[in-house]
């Protein structure tokens, strides 16, 4: 039952990609499902296999190629429905291990507004789904949808029920982040002392962001016995988000002697309380963020640009003397190398691969050639080239969808007393190219328009930053942006030394994600093919 350790359910893939802005299409989801594994999770939950044939599809690859005998446990979500739950089965059928996660509300504001059902009712149902979801699989997890305002003993039976049936999880979510964490830790603590059969499941607990209290709900939640957190990659997810995987996680390794021993262990034990490797910790973040398009705050506790910056003269002096002063964990632990140099304009292709295989890169030959083509360019741009040089490049190069177009030149002119005036030159799927220009009311505005005068793709700009990705005036610059198509947002992303070369591949990054959906509107992930499935998520 998990008892001496805390099990890690990562829910990027499913809650995490429903931040508005944050779709991700199949082949995106599953290189962060393999990094997920990389990273160690116990439980990868790769989708909404009934949301979509597009989540299907992602859900049952995930399952094929991540959920290895070695591999996490793959999880479809699914509402107490016979078709959502036939569905995740099928969906994660190639998974060596695999589980079903079904749920149902149990507040009376969800039964009553959007359920539309009595108490008897759900309770039945909630039995009766389990029930059905245990026929296709052995590990079956169940959700009282809104646990967090459900009266205490209505949502007692209702697990109590679930387990009966043969739930061997029951996940206790607050949906909508409502709770303090002494609330929170006593809704866990009542469960522990009032379901009769409650040593027979794991509880887990899945809590929202809305109050900032995510992260402290879950931790409490562990204190009164909860054995799995449901969280997500930097936290994202649903209107404020989740629970953050890697502020969970590195609380326990930080806070080992103080949680030990509600595990059953010696204060002093230095045996990890979960299975993730943290030094992978800053690279998923780094995917998470590059794929989703959803940045990173610079004052995000662990992998914020800041978490590890010292302004404070008082700070400065304490760390220089030693890091212990202000530093309550080594950058080191979550994979943020304080020896970042290590290439050169010199340095060969083998050399360069290595250093791939040492950051956790498999790159196939095509992908390597070109990502070694984008390293000697800026290595002729920069005396030495850092390990995040390297990851902005491997995001920025190895594309995850087809290119409809890719750029070829951009060239500016500008100044203050300059109208903008971009030239841009495109290359097509077909090698045929076509080139434009247009005047805006800057540089990045004048090539955006002009690749508009190419590209005939209505959309709308809705977002654009740019961040430094190393220190120095020859550093790389990282270009975000997303754009709105008929109420969907596609993402793009590009890193360059020069920032109007990177605003013009993350734009045409956007609008190939915009075009490839267009043109396979039954395998984007995110679109749902079935609109009452997104009506109630946990």
């Amino acid at each position: 039952m998990a008892a001496d350790r805390l099990m890690i359910f990562d829910t990027t893939l499913r809650d995490g990609e429903q931040s508005p802005g944050c779709t991700l299409n199949t082949e995106e989801k599953l290189e962060l499902a393999r990094q997920l594994a990389r990273l160690g999770v116990d439980v990868i939950e790769a989708g909404f296999a009934y949301a979509s044939p597009g989540d299907f599809e992602a859900v049952q690859l995930v399952a094929r190629t991540v959920g290895t005998v070695d591999g996490p446990i793959i999880c479809s979500l699914a509402r107490a429905m016979r078709d959502d739950i036939r569905a995740a089965a099928e969906a994660i059928k190639p998974a060596a291990h695999s589980r079903i996660h079904t749920f149902i509300s149990t507040s009376d504001i969800h039964l009553e507004y959007q359920l539309r059902k009595s108490r008897a009712e759900v309770l039945d149902i909630a039995g009766e789904m389990v029930a059905y979801a245990k026929s296709f699989a052995d590990d079956v997890e169940f959700s009282p949808m809104d646990a967090g305002r459900s009266d205490p003993e209505y949502l007692w039976s209702v697990v109590e029920r679930a387990i009966a049936a043969g739930a061997t999880t029951v996940n206790i979510p607050d949906t909508v982040g409502f709770l303090t964490p002494t609330e929170f830790g006593a809704m866990i603590r009542g469960i522990k002392e009032n379901v009769s059969n409650i040593d027979k499941a794991i509880i887990s607990v899945h809590c929202h962001d809305d109050l900032g209290l995510a992260v402290a709900n879950s931790l409490e939640a562990v204190k009164n016995g909860a054995r799995q957190i449901e969280c997500t990659i930097n936290g994202i997810g649903e209107r404020a988000g989740n629970c953050s995987l890697e502020e969970i996680v590195m609380a326990m390794h930080v806070r080992r002697a103080f949680f030990n021993p509600l595990f059953g262990r010696p204060v002093d034990s230095n045996e990890p309380l979960c299975l993730v490797d943290t030094r992978q910790i800053y690279k998923t973040s780094r995917l998470a963020s590059n794929l989703t398009g959803m940045l990173v705050q610079p004052n995000k506790a662990i992998v914020g640009a800041n978490a590890f910056a010292h302004e404070s003269g008082i700070h400065q002096d304490g760390v220089l003397k030693n890091r212990l002063t202000y530093e309550i964990m080594d950058a080191e632990t979550i994979g943020l190398s304080e020896n970042r140099i290590v290439l050169g304009k010199h340095s060969g292709r083998n050399a360069f691969r290595t250093r791939l295989r040492e950051l956790s890169y498999e790159l196939n030959d095509t992908d390597l050639n070109r990502a070694f083509l984008r390293f000697k360019e800026l290595a002729d741009k920069k005396k030495t080239v850092s390990d995040w040089d390297i990851e902005a490049i491997i995001g920025d190069e190895i594309r995850l969808v087809p290119e409809a177009y890719r750029l070829e030149q951009v060239q500016v002119v500008c100044g203050d007393h300059a109208e903008p005036t971009a030239t841009v030159r495109l290359v097509d799927a077909q090698g045929v190219e076509r080139t434009d220009a247009a005047v805006g009311t800057g540089p990045v505005d004048a090539v955006y328009k002009a690749i508009n005068r190419i590209i005939d793709l209505s959309n709308e700009l809705i977002e654009f930053s740019v961040q430094s990705v190393t220190e120095g005036i020859d550093a790389m610059g990282e270009v975000t942006i997303r754009v709105r198509h008929e109420n969907r947002t596609f993402s793009g992303h590009s890193a360059n030394t020069d920032i109007i070369v990177a605003s013009a591949r993350a734009y045409l990054n956007a609008l190939n994600k915009l075009q490839h959906a267009l043109a396979n509107p039954t395998n984007t992930s995110g679109a749902l093919a079935h609109p009452e499935a997104a009506a109630e998520k946990v």
